[in-house]
């Protein structure tokens, strides 16, 4: 593990402090291009990047990574002097959600060096970074979790599943017969990024992919993998396959297609290298039927939780947020109310009231008052807006408290698909 060495007398002062005049001694300030090599080490401690991979790695070439970081995002730290001892990074993000794009703030980078724990220093720049993102019109926050009950307890919920599946040699589609072809490129051929945005753009839950994101998604394993593009008979992309091919396994780290064409013809692909492979692994982000699509789908699959999200600033979600139907054509709908409670964010403590007038528009208003309507927590809220779980499936184990009438009326109005998200950051 790479550790990070406190001097002997900074070490000296710190054992002498107390915790309270510990945490009163540091300061809460941006993290900027001059403290490079202290986020980084920071990064390095928390991810436990080992000595060993920082040497084949390069430490200049890890530098060099992180710095479009500290240009890109929001970066917020306590310093203990001029010692950077806790951060969190925000990356700044859009997401299709139910056809409408929202800016989303993407959590990452969080630690603390062991000797600043238990001092709160997480929850108070994480509850700093989600009043900038409320500032920002950040409406939406993603994460990949490190503990799934920790950022439950800060309002962040499952949003998103992965599918790690194995398909055998001898369960490889055979090949058929499609019009185009693929062909493979270079890794940074700009037709995948063509693709991909026209999947994103009609595509619930997907990150809409700004050269950041580009990066962020392929950081760690690009100098490995292989790209082949499926062009269709007019010589336009409609699918993509990132892929490496080791230790007899072929990996199909990303596949996208825009229709089943350029789905058959991406596994026409795969099945090109069935002579030096005894198996095809990757990943999947939604519930796509992959088994079902196989002549012979009796292959492994494992589903396990993805990514979490968490709403920021309610009101301004709900106003932006695309109901499925007019309300006009359904007089049984007239206003839905939602008491919230929220662990961090006082201004998403409150009832909001969802009404919409005769043009079957939405208006969202705060009436403390009201004692009718549904009660859920922050949590509860994110996962249903996102169509991970339904309003239904919540009343039921009761994560939803309130009348059956008013959660019907949320099932006819959210959209129902189930967010991808195949993001890493």
């Amino acid at each position: 593990m790479y550790l990070f060495l406190i001097k002997k007398d900074e070490l000296k002062e710190s054992l002498i402090m107390s915790p309270q005049d510990l945490k009163e001694s540091l300061e809460m300030r941006e993290v900027k291009e001059k403290h490079l090599e202290q986020f980084n080490d920071l990064m390095n401690y928390v991810f436990q990047i080992t000595n060993a991979e920082i040497n084949e790695i390069g430490d200049k070439y890890l530098l060099n990574m992180k710095k479009p970081l500290l240009q890109a995002c929001d970066v917020l730290g306590w310093f203990d002097k001029d010692k950077l001892v806790s951060q969190i990074m925000v990356y700044p993000f859009q997401v299709n959600i139910h056809g409408k794009l929202y800016k989303m703030g993407g959590l990452t980078g969080v630690g603390t060096y062991p000797e600043y724990a238990g001092k709160g220093l997480i929850h108070s720049l994480m509850k700093e970074m989600l009043f900038r993102m409320k500032e920002k019109g950040q409406t939406l926050s993603y994460l990949y979790p490190y503990s799934i009950p920790y950022y439950r307890k800060k309002g962040w919920e499952i949003i998103s599943d992965v599918i790690d599946y194995r398909v055998k040699d001898t369960q490889i589609p055979k090949m058929s017969q499609v019009p185009g072809r693929t062909m493979r490129v270079v890794i940074d051929h700009p037709d995948k990024e063509q693709v991909y945005a026209r999947f994103a753009r009609r595509t619930h839950g997907a990150m809409i992919r700004n050269a950041l994101a580009w990066d962020e998604r392929f950081r760690w394993e690009r100098s490995d993998l292989s790209v082949a593009i499926y062009y269709n008979p007019e010589g336009q992309p409609t699918g993509y396959i990132y892929y490496k091919v080791e230790e007899e396994t072929f990996f199909a780290t990303e596949m996208i297609y825009l229709d089943e064409e350029a789905r058959r013809g991406l596994w026409n692909f795969i099945r090109a290298h069935i002579s030096m492979v005894y198996d095809v692994k990757g990943k999947i982000f939604t519930n796509e039927p992959l088994a079902f699509l196989l002549e012979d789908g009796e292959i492994e699959q494992k589903i396990s939780p993805y990514y979490m999200g968490r709403i920021v600033d309610v009101q301004g979600f709900l106003e932006e947020f695309p109901f499925q139907r007019p309300v006009r054509t359904d007089p049984a709908i007239k206003e839905i109310v939602l008491h919230l409670k929220d662990p961090m964010l006082d201004w998403n403590n409150d009832t909001f009231v969802l009404s919409w007038n005769d043009e079957s528009r939405l208006t969202v208003t705060k009436e403390s008052g009201r004692e009718d309507g549904l009660s859920m927590d922050i949590q509860t809220l994110t996962t249903m807006m996102l169509s991970y779980r339904r309003p239904a499936y919540l009343k039921k184990v009761e994560r939803i408290k309130g009348p059956v009438e008013m959660v019907n009326w949320l099932e006819r109005l959210i959209p129902n698909e189930q967010p991808w998200h195949a993001d890493y950051f």
